[in-house]
This record gives C-alpha cells, structure tokens and sequence, in this order.
C-alpha cells in the first residue's frame, strides 16, 4: 500500500489552505508561523470556532486542513468539529490540545465518527516537525479507503432478482497476513455487485435492499460457494491458504443449515478445515438453541469458527463461553490506529491475552499503518487484514497478489502451520 511520506507535505504544502483556530494569540501565530517555516502559503487564523466556521464557510477559499484547538470561547472545538462534519466537506482536520490524553482519544474517535478525515492529534506545544508528520497524512487515505456507500442510486427489486439468477453478485478477497511472519494465510470473502449500470457496488450500496427483499440467505449460499471454489484454486497452485466467509443471521435459525454448508463446501473439494465462518456476535445470540446446534456440528465437521467484530456487542464473554470458537475477530474500531491510543492497546492486549488461554487465534481487521502492524505484532495478535497490506481484491487479482506479496515456498509452509488439518 502506498502511503503519503511526510517529504511529500513539503513538496505539495504550498498549494494546501490551512485554517489555524485558536483562542490564545501566542499559539495561533506560532502554529502560523511553524506553518511558513514548512512551506505553507494560505493560512487563515480564528480566534473562536465561531470565526473559524465562518472561514470555513467561505466557498471562495476553500479550506484543506483545519488545526483545531478544543477548548475556545464562544464556539469551542467540539461544537467547529460537529459543524464542519454536518457540512460534509472534503477537509483533514489536526487537533491540538493540552488535554488529558485519554479524553483526547475519545475526541478523537468522535471526529471520525462524524465523518471527518482525522489527521491526528498533537499535544501542545505544536512544533513544525509534529505538524510535517501529521500534514503528510493529508489526502493518502482518502486514496486507499474503499468509497462510502452511494446515496440515490436507481436499484429496484428486480434489478437484484436478475443479479441473483445472472451471479453478478462476486466474491472479493481480502488478505489475511500472519503478523509475526508477515506471510499470507488466507482471505476473507467480502461481496461486491457488478451492476451493469453503476459499476462496481460495495455492501453499503446494496445490502439492506437484499436484507429488505428476504435475499439475504440466497447471497450467503452463492458466497460460501464460489468462495470455496475460489480457496481451491489457490490450493492446486500449492497454497494451502483459509478462506473465511460471513454467515448471515438468519441462516443460524435453521436446523439442516450444517448439512448444506458441508454439502455446499464438500461440492467443490475443498477441505472444511480450509474454511472459517465468521458469525457477527448479534448473529450468534439468535435462536439459542438451534443455533448451536448448528455451530456445533460444524465445528465437528472440521470449520473454523469466528466470533467477528468482537468487543462491539454486549454479551462477548458469554458467547465465547458457549460457542466453540477457534478465532476471535478484533473489530476494527479499537484496531484502527491503535498505535496513537493507549486506551485502545489496553484493551487490545486484554482480548488478545484472554484469546490465548482459551486457545483461539486472534485476527485485527483494519490495520491501516505500519505501526498499528508493530504494535499488534509486539502484543501477540496472531492474523492482520487491512489496507495496509492491501484491500478486497478480485479473484484474479488476488492470485496475482500472493507471489508478489511472499514466495510460494513461504505461502506453503507458514499457511499450514496457521491453519492446519485436524
């Protein structure tokens, strides 16, 4: 993955607009300055969020990187940065503070969760060189993040009807590397839709019409079926790779769901052992009884099983203690720039520790930076995906990816021991 190197900043900082918002006039004309000093040639300065927004509201001078103080009169930097998320603008946005730095995470996770692309957060004093890591942040992953899903796209229910019997609906496989050998072990299976009129569509694009339209189990099977198939031919080119695929919700409820998935799995020739199904935490919970049943027997028959997006729901302990899992999925909210969040390791190394005596493999989903790579390596995490390594790829695209990644040799020998036959 290609990423922004902080020397590109300098090259590109001229043509960047920066909006300085701070109350204390020492500290606004040093970030100013500290910006001159690095190249910068349209900087603006506020006093308040008030001012600030108001700048920011100027479509004749748009503003690229906001540098935020948190706390300021009149309108503070919570309130500028709820402001500027609501606007919906392509801006990067630094925060400085002085604050606590467990208070300054949450703000943190708060800015990203109103949509803004959160370049970091530096505590005072801002010096150039803090500011020259940060500002070459700006625009890199804007370029490597999947799109946000499409609003007002034309899809009707036909429309998804065709694309089922048509199988416009493919698998995209994300690479699944082992952190401590940096070799790939596998992929995840994710969706996309080759619509013939809009291209290619995200889950975001479409999921909730298949939900709405009761297709939901009808996708499932299509995936777990060409994903297999996909997972048998990187076998035949002498990898031995996992392939890990979503169940949906409301598969879980029907008793003979096990038979068909070994069915559907056994159909292709793939191995069960090469196969993880990744069942959300909410999923798990439903239909208690027969669900595992059905999780049980799979597990018998040799799957994997994954608990995915662990630590976003509301009774994880008790699914872990009642559903035989051999992966624990970290979700990528608490994944995501770990490296910058103390609070955020704590709880990384808890759940990664805990995975360990109970002897499941643990997977972080979103890594992004080749320090959150570090940091979940040092603390043990077994599995990483993310867009570090690269994003969802087409199948072809995948077997191309694999030998540029990691000689096959190292595919072969490290794949086997990361997911061996039972």
């Amino acid at each position: 993955m290609t990423t922004a190197h902080p020397s590109d900043a300098k090259m590109n900082i001229a043509d960047l607009h920066f909006l300085v918002a701070e109350d204390h006039d020492f500290q606004r004309k040093s970030l100013a300055l500290g910006l001159k000093s690095l190249g910068a040639h349209h900087i603006r300065e506020a006093a308040d969020g008030c001012a600030a927004f108001d700048y920011f509201s100027d479509l004749a001078e748009p503003v690229d990187i906001i540098i935020c103080d948190l706390e300021m009169p009149n309108m503070d930097g919570l309130e500028l940065i709820r402001h500027v998320g609501e606007a919906g603008a392509p801006v990067s946005v630094i925060l400085t503070s002085a604050m606590d730095r467990s208070l300054l995470s949450s703000v943190e996770m708060m800015t990203r969760a109103y949509g803004i692309d959160l370049l970091g957060a530096i505590e005072k004093p801002a010096t150039p060189q803090k500011l020259r890591k940060l500002i070459g942040r700006h625009g890199a992953r804007r370029k490597t993040a999947w799109p946000s899903a499409r609003t007002g796209l034309d899809i009707h229910a036909d429309e998804i009807i065709a694309a089922m019997a048509q199988r416009q609906f493919v698998p995209y496989f994300q690479p699944k590397v082992e952190l401590q050998s940096g070799e790939v072990v596998g992929a995840e299976a994710l969706v996309r839709w080759n619509h013939p009129r809009h291209g290619l569509l995200t889950p975001g694009d479409f999921l909730d019409l298949i939900e709405a339209g009761g297709s939901m189990d009808e996708l499932t099977w299509m995936m777990l079926e060409e994903s297999a198939a996909a997972c048998l031919t990187w076998h035949k080119r002498g990898w031995p790779l996992n392939v890990s695929v979503n169940l949906s919700l409301s598969m879980l409820a029907d008793p003979a769901v096990a038979d068909r998935i070994t069915q559907t799995v056994e159909k292709t020739g793939l191995p069960a052992h090469n196969m993880t199904l990744e069942i959300t935490e909410s999923a798990a919970m439903t239909d208690v009884a027969t669900g595992l049943e059905s999780l049980v027997r799979l597990r018998m028959r040799g799957f994997g099983l994954s608990i995915d997006d662990y630590g976003t729901g509301y009774s994880s302990m008790q699914q872990l203690g009642r559903i035989p899992f051999t992966e624990l999925k970290i979700d990528k909210s608490f994944v995501t720039d770990c490296s910058n969040r103390p609070q955020h390791r704590v709880m990384l190394e808890s759940s990664i520790d805990m995975a360990g005596k109970l002897g499941l493999k643990t997977v972080a989903e979103g890594i992004e930076t080749r320090a959150d790579w570090n940091l979940l390596k040092d603390i043990g995490c077994t599995i990483g995906q993310g867009h570090f390594m690269a994003k969802a790829l087409a199948a072809d695209a995948f077997i191309d990816w694999v030998p540029e990644w990691a000689p096959p040799e190292r595919v072969r020998r490290v794949a086997s021991r990361v997911f061996p036959p039972e």
